[in-house]
């Protein structure tokens, strides 16, 4: 037997002769006594049979008792079941091994490749983000491959972003695009709340079966909220790992929207007022713990891409507007380009890069505004140039920006199997304005 198998079985939790019981159990909770635990402590749930063992997490502390929410459903628990302390809290073991992998939550592999080697370190999975004066500043850029954003909406390394769109307009196909035609030399994915087919689909058509330097975290919709919540905080510790490591990493969440609902189910369950609809407080504070973890370090970079359902298409979403307040910049698809066959449906006017200008040349910057200033035209005047009210000659600058409208469309969109460099993209977005 290999020696890290055995030692693997020799659990120190196991030696811990403590344990509390169970003494209430409601439909996604748990109340224990006997424990002396702090919020936020992870412990183990035994079933007195011994046919369940999962763990769960303190999520609130009562004179006598304390709350459990397990990482997997209550059923199959009895009343006096026992509580052991799980010592060395929620962390995840990170190594080169997990390359190539599609993990849970919790780290364990669920792609059917065996038990993952060569893993050296144990993360926290709950951490505090570095300190402000630890960040490094964001003056490179980040090339995605996608004209769009690589011209108009240009990132940096280390830069936050989110991806705002309802269902179905093409936030997965996006976020294959990207990770593909990416420069990052390690790529994280977070598939949080997804159904469980998207999985393989989105390997199969969006990656093309290519985990090469890529590791999947998933967390799907029949999970526990505690599974779906911290499948978000174990792909961050992993991509911190490579970070620092050296690596410039990407991380791609798909969706926060989910992971909030996550979180809304764990509050309400445990007594949380609503407040906004329906989300308790707990999930407000919670998406900047997350989201402020991503960024520079003096060893390396994550640069995070956080999709975000809207709900109804509506951009004042409570989630949606949190999440645009806390990131860097925020990338905008639209039904209705969508409906005219225009991909990726990116809308340039509702969307924004915060650090444009401080990772692109003066000449590239110039040449963003100016085609900037093109579209804001044909927008102002779209329903004139339809109807055929504009008479050619009465505007000079909008006669100029029309010449331009076609030219401007083909270079805004690209297929799903097309990759371009950032030097071609940028040397096109000039000719574009000659």
């Amino acid at each position: 037997m290999n020696i890290d198998d055995i030692l693997e079985k020799i659990d120190s939790n196991s030696l811990n002769i403590a344990f509390g019981r169970v003494v209430n159990i409601s439909a996604v909770t748990l109340s224990a006594i006997g424990l002396d635990v702090a919020v936020g402590d992870i412990v183990r749930i035994e079933s007195v049979q011994k046919l369940y063992t999962v763990l769960g997490m303190v999520t609130v502390l009562n004179d006598n008792s304390f709350v459990i929410v397990p990482f997997s459903f209550v059923d199959g628990f009895k009343i006096n079941d026992k509580v052991f302390l799980q010592r060395d809290g929620l962390t995840i073991k990170c190594g080169d091994g997990l390359l190539g992998r599609v993990v849970n939550a919790l780290g364990e592999p669920i792609d059917d490749l065996g038990k993952i080697r060569d893993l050296d370190t144990n993360s926290p999975i709950n951490k505090e983000s570095m300190s402000p004066l630890d960040r490094g500043i964001i003056d490179q850029k980040f090339a995605t491959g996608v004209k769009a954003i690589d011209s108009m909406l240009t990132c940096g390394k280390g830069q936050k972003v989110g991806i705002f769109a309802g269902s179905g307009v093409g936030k997965s196909t996006l976020m294959g695009m990207i990770v593909k035609g990416c420069e990052a030399t390690i790529k994280i994915i977070a598939l949080i709340g997804e159904r469980g087919r998207e999985i393989p689909e989105f390997i199969h058509y969006n990656l093309d079966n290519d985990l090469t330097n890529t590791v999947i975290v998933t967390a799907t919709s029949d999970e526990s909220p505690l599974m779906r919540k911290y499948g978000a905080f174990t792909a961050m510790a992993i991509a911190e790992y490579f970070r620092d490591k050296g690596h410039d990493v990407l991380l791609m969440m798909d969706s926060v929207t989910r992971f909030a609902m996550a979180q809304r189910e764990i509050g309400l369950s445990t007594g949380e007022p609503p407040v906004s609809r329906g989300y308790p407080p707990s999930v407000f504070a919670l998406l900047p713990q997350l989201m402020e973890r991503a960024g520079n370090s003096k060893k390396g970079s994550i640069t995070a891409f956080f999709t975000v359902l809207v709900d109804g298409d509506d951009l004042n979403d409570p989630i949606a507007d949190q999440s645009r307040s806390i990131l860097d910049g925020h990338i905008v698809l639209t039904r209705d380009l969508t409906e005219q066959g225009f991909y990726p449906p990116i809308n340039i006017l509702k969307s924004a890069s915060r650090v444009i200008d401080k990772v692109v040349t003066k000449e590239h910057y110039n040449d963003f505004l100016k085609l900037k200033r093109v579209l804001s035209l044909i927008k102002e005047n779209e329903v004139l140039i339809r109807v055929g009210a504009y008479k050619k000659g009465a505007d000079l600058e909008l006669d100029k920006a029309i010449e331009k409208r076609e030219k401007t469309r083909e270079f805004l969109t690209q297929g799903t199997l097309e990759k371009h460099s950032f030097d071609e993209i940028v040397t096109n977005l000039r000719k574009v304005l000659q």
